[in-house]
């Protein structure tokens, strides 16, 4: 989301924010999220699950196995279970978890590991094979193990969940707002507490959702009160009763709501509008049927290897292109006199403002110029080093610094200034989704010709595809043609 879309509420803004504050939740949750919170929140719940996971193979082995193993087979097998269970998405987060649904997953992913290790065993250590009594004995208790530390788990986050509920926001109106309203706070082992509903103002005969101390909850009627909400109320939930697209403004809180971490879901079953099939296993809500919805930027362990390729490419190309990284500072001293590095603000992942870096090829006239004013390849006031940087997009390189900070990606869509982010997310309703993925230094639509003076629309189309689609290969896709379109002297 842009910053201009989400304001922090300031001293100046007391008033405006007070009207639409949510009931806080209980035991203090009320306050504002500090960095890596939600990330704690997370993996607190995947650590014990994993733990569980993890220990089952190590105690089946020394159980059923007669001889000794190695530490290093068993710990393979202990990852093995982990990898297969992950694969399976028995990490993800469920509202109404349940063992007895996942025991049939459990007992042939179970039975799968231990049939590859008898195979393993009989070609590689002939002495220590097992038979097929040892592969059900083992297979069965090693499920048994599992099942029963996932439901000690499973408790444990039950009891925790009721007495630390997690802030949720509940959009829609009518029936299935008060029905899902109710059934959450009746039913607090779900965890999830609500402290707003998220609708068009009510009409006077129409009821309003009510909390537990029977007070109406408070309505947000616009993505700007319901942005101050979840950074005030450190919302992380928020259920949905109708799909985003059916409803006003439902895409923009969708992009709104996952943007700032918050998980959401769709409510499917009784009294809920029908609507395309999510994404994810449907769970459960006290007789309704919901299922997660996913922005396809929510992928912990693919951004962080998008990270970690980034600063590995980012580092290496510093050094490689240090050489002619000198000669274009040269080359704008000796041509454009001092002031080589262009500094600007620009709007990163999430709104976040950051300083990009780039070499100057032509000098505004002032600050509120270079902020607001749309500069083209037919500038007259660039010089000719700057159209050579330019035309070859040897002016970016000093970028690459940013992707080593974490500013940046190598791949994503192109950063634009605080005021056209403004001016283009009003014109162009996809425009404002472009900022669920790091802005990169190439994308999508820069390979595909849209760069320079072209259409913002189609721009905004190209990088939400991107996002929507992306993969570690993709990226290396776009990087390979970024590269055939310099030695084009495709730049702008």
């Amino acid at each position: 989301m842009t910053m201009e879309s989400t304001p922090v509420p300031g001293a100046g803004q007391a008033t405006a924010v007070q009207a639409h504050t949510v009931h806080p939740p209980r035991r203090g949750g009320g306050t504002r999220t500090q960095p890596g919170e939600r990330r704690t929140v997370r993996y607190g719940r995947l650590a014990p699950l994993l733990c569980a996971d993890a220990l089952a193979p190590a105690v089946t082995f020394a159980l059923v196995v007669p001889v000794p193993w190695p530490w290093m087979l068993v710990a393979v097998q202990a990852v093995a279970q982990v990898l297969l269970l992950a694969r399976r998405r028995l990490y993800a987060m469920r509202l109404s978890p349940s063992v007895l649904s996942e025991l049939p997953a459990l007992l042939g992913l179970t039975l799968l590991q231990w049939y590859v290790t008898m195979e393993v065993l009989a070609v590689w250590a002939p002495q220590q094979a097992i038979g097929w009594a040892v592969l059900a004995y083992g297979a069965a208790t090693q499920t048994v193990l599992t099942c029963a530390g996932r439901a000690a788990v499973y408790g444990v986050l039950r009891r925790a969940a009721v007495r630390r509920p997690l802030s949720t926001l509940v959009v829609g109106q009518g029936p299935p707002a008060r029905q899902v309203t109710a059934a959450l706070y009746d039913h607090p082992a779900y965890g999830l507490r609500p402290v707003g509903l998220v609708a068009p103002p009510v009409s006077g005969d129409e009821k309003q959702p009510t909390g537990s101390d029977s007070v109406p909850l408070p309505v947000l009627a616009s993505p700007q009160e319901v942005g101050r909400a979840v950074v005030q109320n450190s919302v992380r939930h928020a259920v949905f009763t109708a799909p985003p697209e059916s409803t006003p403004d439902g895409a923009a809180l969708f992009t709104l709501l996952t943007g700032h971490g918050c998980r959401v879901w769709l409510v499917t079953g009784p009294g809920a509008v029908a609507g395309p099939p999510a994404e994810g296993r449907p769970d459960h809500l006290w007789g309704f049927t919901v299922q997660p919805l996913h922005d396809g930027t929510n992928r912990p362990l693919g951004h962080g290897a998008k990270r970690a390729v980034d600063a590995a490419l980012a580092a290496v190309g510093l050094l490689l292109a240090a050489p002619v990284m000198a000669a274009c500072a040269l080359a704008v001293r000796l041509s454009d006199g001092p002031g080589v590095i262009f500094r600007q603000e620009r709007v990163g992942r999430h709104g976040r403002p950051f300083v990009l870096l780039k070499f100057r090829t032509l000098r505004p006239a002032d600050v509120q110029e270079s902020a607001t004013r749309w500069n083209v390849a037919s500038d007259g006031r660039m010089s000719r080093v700057g159209r050579v940087l330019r035309r070859t997009s040897l002016d970016e390189l000093p970028q690459l610094w940013n992707v080593l900070r974490g500013d940046m990606s190598m791949v994503g869509p192109r950063p634009e200034r605080p005021f056209f982010v403004a001016q283009f997310s009003r014109a162009h309703p996809g425009y404002q989704a472009r900022h669920r993925m790091p802005v990169g230094i190439t994308g999508l639509a820069q390979v595909n010709g849209l760069r320079g003076d072209t259409s913002i629309e189609e721009r905004a189309r190209f990088d939400n595809r991107y996002i929507e689609t992306w993969s570690l290969w993709q990226d290396a896709c776009v990087l390979a043609r970024t590269a055939g379109s310099v030695f084009r002297l495709g730049g702008s």
